[in-house]
């Protein structure tokens, strides 16, 4: 590997000058800018990624923080974020956390010492904002609604609509006794999902039901089975997400329940399993692609010093297929 110091004397500059070019730092000679060029064009010569994100104190990295990358939600939106980071130059660095806070804090510190230009994170504990706040690194928060206010922007979907959504289709496609998983409290999209279920059972007359329930798939088992338990004359469920959604199809099927014959099933996200899997998922659709995107976009304009929009909410949308009575049934 030659060095810049070799570069320097091939071009007969000096090693501050070659940094200069290739930093685009300060404004030098043409002659010396056209030598030093030629000499690294016929070397072959490759910057050292490391020192150059020192000297600009930028990587153009994008590090992105995701609760469980086992959820293929995750990895939809962490896939937007990289084709967005990309058609823009940047690259991306992601960290799952398992929802373990020691191990948020660990990615924030890496992030910061890899010099990172900017943080995508889903996370909900407060400490991790605190801990972004000291590192100095400017952060979007994505499918998560926080009350911290250090946040650049928040990005996510209408969680309320979705739960309303959710409730007025079962209702209306006949089901008399509907039970919601209720996703976690401490997560605004489960807080705001069950909110908007609630309100359609105060305005139809419906007395609420629920089990509360996580977002991976192997609690979305055994909560199905409690579920059953408690609530033996169930024939319409609304799952958390669409892992659950899977999950309780899974154990209504060893239970002998036909879906949407004997109960009918929605899910929440439209992740692209729920289309692969038979039946097909009835869910409620949040646009993920777009969601990854405008995340990115808006963190990136914040790091050019753009004006940038704080709250970000995008639309929802019921996705009619074969799990429930009114979708399109073979």
């Amino acid at each position: 590997m030659i060095s810049i110091k070799e570069v320097a004397k091939l071009a007969e500059v000096s090693p501050a000058t070659v940094s200069r070019v290739i930093n685009d730092s300060a404004n030098v000679n043409e002659d010396k800018v056209r030598r030093v060029k030629k000499v690294i064009e016929e070397t072959g010569f490759k910057p050292n990624e490391v020192a150059r994100s020192l000297y600009r104190k930028s990587a153009r990295i994008i590090g992105v923080v995701v609760p469980n990358i086992d959820n293929p939600f995750f990895n939809e939106i962490a896939k937007a974020i990289e084709d967005e980071a990309y058609r823009n130059g940047y690259r991306l660095t992601l960290c799952s956390s398992n929802e373990d806070v020691e191990k948020e804090r660990v990615n924030i510190d890496l992030f910061a010492s890899m010099n990172a230009d900017g943080i995508i994170l889903m996370t909900n504990e407060e400490e991790i904002f605190k801990k972004v706040e000291s590192s100095k690194i400017p952060v979007v928060v994505l499918d998560r609604e926080t009350a911290h206010g250090n946040e650049v922007a928040c990005v996510q979907s209408d969680n309320y609509t979705g739960g309303r959504l959710a409730m007025e289709h079962l209702l209306n496609c006949g089901c008399k006794r509907i039970v919601a998983m209720r996703g976690p409290r401490n997560i605004s999209s489960g807080r705001q999902r069950f909110e908007g279920y609630l309100k359609v059972c105060g305005e139809r007359g419906v007395i609420p039901a629920f089990v509360d329930c996580g977002y991976d798939f192997e609690v979305g088992q055994s909560k199905t089975e409690e579920l059953l338990k408690k609530y033996p004359d169930v024939d319409g469920i609304i799952a958390a997400n669409d892992m659950i959604a899977m999950a309780v199809y899974k154990v209504l099927t060893r239970a002998g329940k036909r879906v949407p014959e004997d109960i009918q099933l929605i899910g929440f996200d439209n992740i692209k399993l729920s289309q692969l899997m038979t039946p097909e998922l009835t869910t409620v659709e949040q646009r993920i692609p777009d969601m990854g995107r405008q995340a990115t976009r808006i963190l990136l304009d914040h790091i050019e010093g753009k004006p940038v929009l704080r709250n970000n909410i995008f639309p929802v949308k019921l996705i009619e297929r074969e799990t429930t009575r009114g979708g399109k049934q073979k």
